[in-house]
């Protein structure tokens, strides 16, 4: 007989569950026990963020820059400005309906488990580099290596690429769900997991409504540019959707997304050109999520909000998520960084975004592939009326 194997999104679940049902009845002891084990995986962690951005971050860029053509600059300019426009509008939307779901008397410290609840021990492991110098450095060796003729230093930057990824797949992602369990037995064991299990619920809704109204956003400029009914546009994209919803991948959907796009009346050249490069640069329900659950825990938190410093956080996010690594999950590893260094984040507050993110993962990857038929719907468009203005 074949293992059962279980997904992430489910383990992640199963976690928060256990942490909440077990919490309360644990030993203080074996609370303690996790509370180390917690500790552990933080410091790991903060020692892998700055080389998940260094590995991910210089592939992403030299593999962009190295392609040229109008094509080219015409969907990552459409892409990147999607990606923008729903985080601005997952900002604005926040800062007009959260106030009224976060009760403001929620305990601040609750954020603080680590602190409340004493590892046995703890290992200090320094990251090699600070997170904004990682960053600097992936953009300088990125567009470097994408100017460079030579590819052995291509191939060093792609073994290491393929070193980081196997760190995430391996070994980050599978200790998750036993990270968010000893979080929220954590919690639980000190009487504060309610409440913020009913902000989740809160916030996962309002994520959901803003998911569909993005789709539905994005189609109606489609069919506004190509002259035809959006609504009939996105339901033919709708396999692309639900198959997203199963397998938590971009990259697994193509096949679905690309013959769906083809039957909206898109150019097979444009389709084969824009579906497989959207999946990695279009993450427009990726990012409304990130910023939604980023925006909740600083209300949570107390922390203060900068609107012109959550701006720049949305551009920044909006360059990061390119890199992020083809593995369910693997977009908010790819960001933790710059949620650490421009936002204030410490390692219990990743710790409940991770969880918060990775409850929508499938949502957020199915407003990706959806969107990127609108993109295709658009370039192509585009590309037609630059065709025949050429032609006159």
């Amino acid at each position: 007989m074949k293992p059962i194997r279980i997904g992430l999104l489910p383990r992640i679940l199963i976690a928060i569950v256990m942490g909440v049902t077990l919490g309360g009845w644990l030993p203080l002891g074996l609370v303690r026990l996790f509370s180390t084990i917690n500790a552990l995986f933080s410091e790991l962690l903060s020692f892998s963020i700055p080389l998940i951005i260094l590995a991910l971050v210089t592939v992403a860029i030299a593999d962009i820059g190295r392609s040229a053509g109008r094509m080219l600059l015409m969907t990552v300019s459409i892409a990147y400005g999607a990606t923008l426009l729903s985080g601005l509008i997952a900002f604005g939307t926040g800062m007009l309906t959260f106030p009224s779901l976060i009760d403001s008397s929620t305990p601040l410290q609750q954020m603080e488990v680590s602190t409340v609840v004493e590892p046995y021990f703890s290992i200090s492991i320094p990251p090699l580099m600070g997170v904004m110098t990682a960053l600097v450095t992936a953009f300088v060796l990125g567009l470097g290596l994408a100017s460079l003729e030579s590819v052995a230093l291509k191939s060093v930057a792609r073994d290491f690429k393929e070193i980081i990824t196997r760190l995430i797949a391996s070994v980050i992602i599978p200790l998750l769900p036993i990270y968010i369990f000893g979080i929220f037995a954590c919690m639980t064991s000190l009487g504060q997991v309610y409440s913020i299990l009913e902000v989740f619920v809160k916030i996962i809704g309002v994520i959901f409504v803003l998911h569909i109204g993005l789709l539905l956003f994005q189609f109606t400029i489609a069919g506004l540019i190509t002259g035809r009914n959006p609504l009939r546009l996105l339901s033919t994209m709708l396999p692309a959707y639900f198959t997203a919803l199963g397998t938590q991948s971009s990259a697994a959907t193509i096949p679905v997304s690309l013959e769906q796009t083809r039957r909206n009346g898109v150019s097979d050249e444009v389709a084969s050109f824009v579906i497989p490069l959207c999946a990695t640069i279009h993450l427009s329900g990726s990012t409304l999520k990130i910023v939604c659950c980023s925006l909740a825990l600083m209300m949570m938190l107390g922390m203060p909000i900068d609107g012109m410093q959550y701006i720049g956080f949305i551009c920044m996010l909006g360059v990061t998520m390119v890199a992020a690594p083809g593995v369910p999950g693997g977009a908010i590893m790819a960001c933790l960084g710059i949620l650490q260094s421009m936002l204030g984040f410490d390692e219990g507050a990743q710790a409940l975004m991770i969880a918060l993110y990775i409850a929508m993962d499938s949502f957020g990857t199915a407003c990706n592939v959806t969107g990127d038929g609108a993109i295709a719907l658009i370039v192509d468009r585009l590309s037609q009326r630059s065709r025949a203005r050429a032609a006159a």
